[in-house]
């Protein structure tokens, strides 16, 4: 399993599933126990297919999984 869908199993597991849910970088790097870099990397990755979304409330950058990704999550456990 890539490294990206791997994390992406991690986001959904811990909550970050909707935009009034979503962690900050620091918040999913201490959870996920990645380097902020790793799990930026990761992030991106997830964003350019659509799996998570940036939610910039409070002028401070919050990610969360999206439907998509959620999706996908779910068809991996199947």
């Amino acid at each position: 399993m890539p490294d990206e869908l791997y994390f992406l199993c991690i986001l959904h597991n811990i909550g970050a599933t909707s935009p009034d849910r979503s962690l900050t970088l620091e918040e999913i790097s201490r959870w996920s126990v990645l380097e902020p870099e790793k799990a930026r990397s990761n992030i991106q990755k997830l964003i350019s297919t659509n799996y998570v979304e940036v939610d910039f409330s409070s002028g401070v950058e919050r990610y969360h999984v999206t439907a998509d990704g959620i999706r996908k999550v779910l068809s991996m456990y199947s």
